[in-house]
Formats: C-alpha cells, structure tokens, sequence
C-alpha cells in the first residue's frame, strides 16, 4: 500500500462541482493500493500517516506527528499511484488492485482513521475527482508498506 502524504495549510477534493471533503492543516494523502494489499498493511500505513513527524516545533525542526498538532486527515484514493513506469511511454496499472478489492482496502482504512483520528475526510473511490492543495514547505513524502 501506498501513501503519498503532503504537508498542507489546506486541501479539497471536488466531484461534480461539490465539495465531498476538505481540511485546513494537515496532511492530504493520496492513497494508491496494490495486488495483494491486506489490512495488515493499511493499519500500518496509518500508525505511519497518524505518528510520522512532518510538522515543525517550536525550534523549526520536523518534530511533530498529525496526532500532535491534532491536523486534518484527508485520504484520497490515487488508482494511479502503483502504475508500473518502468518502460515505454504509457503506463501500466497491472501492479494496482482490482478495483472491488481496493475499494474495500480503502473503505477499511477510512473507517480505521476515523476511529483513532478526529479530522478525516476523503476523496471518493471510483470518481472523477478535482484535488486542491495549499502544500506547506512543500513537504511531500513515499511511504510504502510491504509485506
């Protein structure tokens, strides 16, 4: 499982002209699952996305976790995020889960965050989505969990 996180002052994703979630400070992570994936992998995805230290203490240094400051959570679904880029010029999804196993990785790790996190909202599986982000630094990290 993949987590694209990006520090944000603000993030929203928009289908269809409405606003299905949103946050002010925090992190907006694109969230791409791949063949494979279980559950034991998304609940580490999340203790990393809750506890890793991307925002900055009282001396400017990268010390502090979502859970410290207490941010918004936005996960988004990225099907394009495991594409094989290996070669050619067009990618290759094959890498990715079928689309009824990563909805239900999805759903399951929304429902997890949601449960240990108070600010989570999300893009929606499946749509047409438009993301808009403010990045704070920028600060962008990978972060993936393999078996």
């Amino acid at each position: 499982m993949i987590g694209l996180l990006q520090r944000v002052t603000e993030a929203r994703v928009v289908v269809d002209s409405d606003t299905v979630g949103a946050i002010g400070r925090g992190l907006l992570v694109l969230i791409g699952i791949e063949r494979g994936d279980t559950e034991k992998q998304a609940d580490r995805l999340l203790e990393r996305l809750l506890g890793y230290r991307v925002f900055p203490d009282v001396d400017d240094k990268m010390n502090l976790s979502l859970s410290d400051i207490d941010g918004g959570l936005l996960l988004v679904p990225q099907f394009t995020l495991p594409a094989d880029t290996r070669k050619g010029m067009r990618p290759s999804f094959t890498p990715a889960a079928a689309p009824e196993e990563g909805g239900r990785l999805f759903d399951y790790l929304v429902a997890r965050a949601g449960a240990q996190h108070r600010h989570v909202a999300t893009g929606q599986f499946g749509a047409d989505m438009q993301v808009s982000l403010t990045n704070d630094g920028p600060v962008t990290f990978w972060l993936q969990t393999k078996e």
